[in-house]
């Protein structure tokens, strides 16, 4: 398998190059760098912000206040962050064309935008300038993953691993690995990359959920735990280090405390899963009020990415389908992810929802992809069964 190349390199020592460390790194003044470090991404954008309203002519200064409007995005799910960052990245590249931070900065917003197979040819013609440079790999191998080109995505991470063992890699290369069904090498790289640290302390938090989210997929609730905890003291308020916490409360009985960790999740951020988590458990305290009101918000927020012209959102999908609420509008978001993203994760969700909706051939035809990795995914095998035993 093609997991099994990733991190032939693994005995090199790790220095965090995360997207803040690299454009950090670039920056010509390493006093300013040293103190950029203990800034938080909100003293980063007021920073750079001042420095290129100073200094406009100078493109590097947007760079960087552009990549602090990524990171913010990252830390709050809000996207208007990366409308400003493509805003910037826009200005820059109509200053200049070539202007190679702007454009691999550019790449990371089309990922984030789900224009996939942009950020495929963006990468590319990145990796031809700069072959030498990890972050055209990490891009490349992200978005040939969402477009279910493997192969390819194994053979950009290794080069990227290759390159630049850190965070960044690393944190990719584990990914990789579960989704082959490599479960302790996915563990062991991991932890490698939280080791590896980041000067943006969201990247550490965010690899520290993906641990528990691990574990909770291994049934390891007590790892899981920790690793939650350990998200939260790296970056505090993070939201999807309370919802890990829900989840595995949820799992060992504790309701209420679930209840407590999924609604400081949505607090910060109100996602349609954090709500469906929350619907399940007020349903399952008795609190028909409150569950109602769960399931009210659900239909309010994808009304309001329906009039904003959504056609896509797998996590939506897999609500409706597993509640059995609006399956036509949940096929028809299933095809619409269809569209431009076709990984395994997609095929699952379509699978679900054209069983849902009666379909069982084809969504016998779209399980069949989702599984042919072996991934580890426990609802990837409740669907199956179903799937398979629909008459």
């Amino acid at each position: 398998m093609k997991a099994i190349l990733l991190l032939v390199c693994a005995g090199a020592i790790c220095v965090a190059q995360s997207t803040s460390d690299r454009v950090l790194g670039a920056l010509e003044d390493r006093r300013l760098s040293e103190t950029v470090t203990s800034l938080s991404t909100d003293d980063r954008i007021h920073m750079y912000s001042t420095m290129a309203q100073a200094r406009p002519e100078n493109l590097h200064y947007q760079v960087l206040l552009a990549s602090a409007y990524v990171q913010k995005t990252r830390e709050t799910t809000d996207y208007s962050y990366l409308d400003r960052a493509a805003s910037v990245l826009s200005n820059a590249l109509s200053a200049d064309s070539s202007n190679y931070e702007a454009l691999r900065l550019m790449t990371e917003t089309q990922l984030e935008r789900h224009q996939f197979a942009e950020a495929v040819e963006s990468s590319k013609h990145l990796t031809r300038i700069a072959p030498a440079d990890p972050w055209n790999w990490g891009t490349l191998g992200d978005a040939q993953i969402e477009i279910g080109d493997y192969d390819a995505a194994a053979e950009a991470y290794q080069k990227m691993v290759a390159l630049r063992p850190d965070l960044a890699s690393y944190n990719r290369a584990a990914h990789f690995r579960f989704l082959y069904n490599d479960v302790d090498g996915a563990i062991g790289i991991m932890r490698r990359a939280i080791a590896a640290g980041s000067s943006a302390p969201e990247n550490v938090a965010w690899c520290l959920v993906d641990l528990g989210g691990i574990y909770v997929k291994k049934e390891r609730l007590n790892e899981a735990k920790q690793a939650f905890k350990d998200a939260l003291s790296a970056f505090s308020n993070y939201h999807p280090a309370y919802a890990g916490l829900g989840r595995v409360l949820a799992q060992t009985g504790d309701t209420a405390g679930a209840i407590e960790n999924y609604r400081h999740a949505q607090q910060i951020t109100p996602l349609p899963d954090y709500a469906a988590a929350l619907f399940d458990l007020y349903t399952r305290d008795g609190n028909d009020g409150e569950a109602k009101k769960q399931r009210e918000l659900i239909d309010v927020l994808d009304a309001v990415s329906k009039a904003a012209g959504e056609r896509a959102n797998r996590n939506l999908v897999l609500i409706y389908a597993d509640h059995g609420w609006k399956l036509d509008r949940a096929l028809e978001l299933a095809r619409g992810e269809l569209e431009f993203r076709r990984d395994i994760y997609t095929y699952d969700a379509l699978a679900w929802a054209l069983y849902k909706n009666g379909q069982y051939a084809e969504a016998r035809e779209a399980m069949q992809i989702a599984l042919k990795l072996g991934t580890p995914e426990p609802s990837f095998q409740e669907h199956a069964k179903l799937i398979k035993e629909a008459r």
